[in-house]
Parts: structure tokens; C-alpha cells; sequence
């Protein structure tokens, strides 16, 4: 087995009276590729979100490659290597160079040292015969594969994707599935909520399924409170 990245245990999050995740222990192997499953409700988005910082959640102990950390007040140094994609991601305004050079400017980063790994990006997403055309003006693939380019670009270990094929044409969903599948051989951490079968059905997938916020493991490293 890799080296563990990411351990949460006694995970446990509620809205009310209703228990929205409640999983004993999460572990993420580096350079490993997951997903998950489970029904409308299951608790998927949220658990993306409780991992990148987003939404708050209890915890008894977290752990990033061996470094405790406290998820009521996730520090940004753990920011910087895990990015979560929306299923309907955002553009900013401006252009589609500003959207992808956003985060690496955000981090203090000179225009000109930019350049090249937004050209990167962009040569990487296919999205180089769009950069005329204002961000409001995209399908949603055409975001979807600006989004993903915006998180490549910054290089993160972890890789937080929710749906990234829902509600996608036959074409643009198999633009999208070649980036996934070039994320999830490139050696980083990979964990994808979605119900498309061609990507849990991906050689070397985790699958975690979840049921009422617990986890049932087939062939992963989570345990179900």
C-alpha cells in the first residue's frame, strides 16, 4: 500500500437532528484514485466539502501526511494542495487566461513566471480555441474543462471533483473523461463523486459507496462509523 496523504477519524457531521456523515475512519493512499457513489442525499458533496476545507464537520483526529491539523479551522497551508472542482463550476469575469492564471496570481505569483504553466494548462485542456469567448458564454463542458484546468494549473496533491460529467453532451462528457483519466494517472490523489459508470469503472478505482453518510469500502482504506 502507498503512503497514507489524508486520515480523518470519527468524522461526524448534522444538520438538526438528521446525521449527515458519520464514518469511523477515512484514508487516502497518495497518488491513488477514488470514487464515490451512493444515492442523491448520501452525503458525497458534503464529504468533498468537509475535505477541502469548505464545510465544517467534527472530527476526532486529522492527519496530512502525518501533520495534525484541526478541521474547525483548516489552515491554509493545506489549502494550497487541495482543490475542490463544483459540479457547476464558477468563472470569474474577464477572460479565460484571467480565470485559469486566477489562484497562481492569488498565491503572490509574477505574471511572468505564470505564463508558461497557464499555456500549459490550456494546451492540456484543449480550451485554446476559447479564449476570445467570455466565460458566460461557455457550454457547460467548455467550463467544466476551464475549471479543471484552473485546478491543474496549481498543482495540488488532492483533487476533489464532484459530478464532473453530469448533465454533459455525449461529446463534451468525453473531453471531460480524458482529463480525469489524465489526473488519475499522473500520480496525484484523485476522489470523484459521481454516478458515471465509465468512471467508476476505471482501471485502479477505490470505489467508497455511501448509504445515510457512512462509507461500505470496496477496495479502499474507509471505514463506516
Amino acid at each position: 500500500m502507498k503512503n497514507s496523504l489524508l486520515v480523518l477519524e470519527g468524522i461526524r457531521k448534522s444538520f438538526g437532528a438528521r446525521r449527515i456523515l458519520d464514518i469511523a475512519r477515512f484514508e487516502l493512499a497518495a497518488g491513488e484514485s477514488y470514487v464515490l457513489t451512493g444515492e442523491n442525499g448520501s452525503g458525497k458533496t458534503t464529504l468533498l466539502r468537509v475535505l477541502a476545507g469548505l464545510d465544517d464537520a467534527e472530527a476526532v483526529a486529522c492527519r496530512y501526511e502525518g501533520r495534525s491539523f484541526d478541521l474547525h479551522t483548516y489552515p491554509n497551508w493545506l489549502r494550497h494542495d487541495v482543490i475542490y472542482v463544483h459540479q457547476h463550476p464558477y468563472l470569474f469575469r474577464g477572460s479565460i487566461v484571467d480565470n485559469i492564471s486566477y489562484g497562481l496570481k492569488a498565491r503572490g505569483m509574477a505574471a511572468s513566471a505564470c505564463e508558461p504553466l497557464v499555456r500549459d494548462a490550456i494546451a492540456w485542456a484543449g480550451v485554446g480555441d476559447l479564449l476570445d469567448v467570455p466565460p458566460h458564454s461557455l457550454s457547460g463542458g467548455e467550463k467544466q474543462r476551464v475549471a479543471l484546468a484552473r485546478t491543474r494549473v496549481l498543482h495540488p496533491r488532492l483533487f476533489l471533483l464532484d459530478e464532473p460529467t453530469a448533465n454533459l453532451d455525449a461529446e463534451a462528457r468525453q473531453q471531460t473523461m480524458k482529463l480525469i483519466r489524465d489526473l488519475c494517472d499522473a500520480n496525484s490523489t484523485v476522489v470523484l463523486a459521481c454516478h458515471d459508470r465509465e468512471i467508476i469503472e476505471l482501471p485502479h478505482m477505490h470505489r467508497l459507496h455511501m448509504e445515510n453518510g457512512r462509507i461500505n469500502a470496496q477496495g479502499s482504506h474507509a471505514v463506516a462509523g
